[in-house]
């Protein structure tokens, strides 16, 4: 609690993020898609705009290709991607969701459209468009528009 007695506005934040995670879980788990990891939905959106290279997947996530490789590995190993030769370079392979991957992407969106249709059924359009202005800027402009983020997005 803060001094005018109103919860820390870091503890609210992280308790909101803790919350939406854990209803995107339920909501995916209900949907089939009980075995998703921590990184999935990062990846499906990155190979949502199509197919792409491990290197070029570790870069727009800002990690390592190892660290890359090894959730790839482990979402083909689940069925969610899969590595196909690219017909420009044979020496190189593509990243590319399954359609299990697609539906899981699928789902997620539909439970982040509904989420935020709900949040603006209790609180208003104007509520939710000042929050989303809030919250871009704790983020920073410049933060929200890196290619990174920008990926994410759609």
């Amino acid at each position: 609690m803060t001094r005018s007695g109103k919860p820390d506005l870091g503890i609210l934040l992280l308790l909101a993020d803790q919350e939406f995670v854990r209803e995107l879980r339920a909501h995916t788990t209900a949907q089939g898609f009980d075995d998703q990891g921590r990184s999935d939905g990062f990846v499906f959106r990155t190979l949502s705009d199509g197919p792409t290279t491990i290197s070029r997947l570790a870069e727009r996530l800002e990690i390592t290709k190892q660290g890359a490789s090894q959730i790839v590995d482990d979402m083909e190993r689940r069925g969610y991607v899969e590595r196909r030769p690219d017909p420009s370079d044979a020496r190189a392979r593509l990243l590319h969701l399954t359609d299990r991957g697609r539906a899981a992407l699928s789902a997620a969106r539909r439970f982040h459209h509904a989420y935020e249709r709900r949040l603006r059924n209790r609180l208003g359009d104007e509520a939710v468009d000042t929050l989303r202005d809030v919250l871009t800027e704790m983020a920073g402009e410049a933060q929200v528009s890196t290619p990174h983020f920008r990926a994410l997005m759609f």
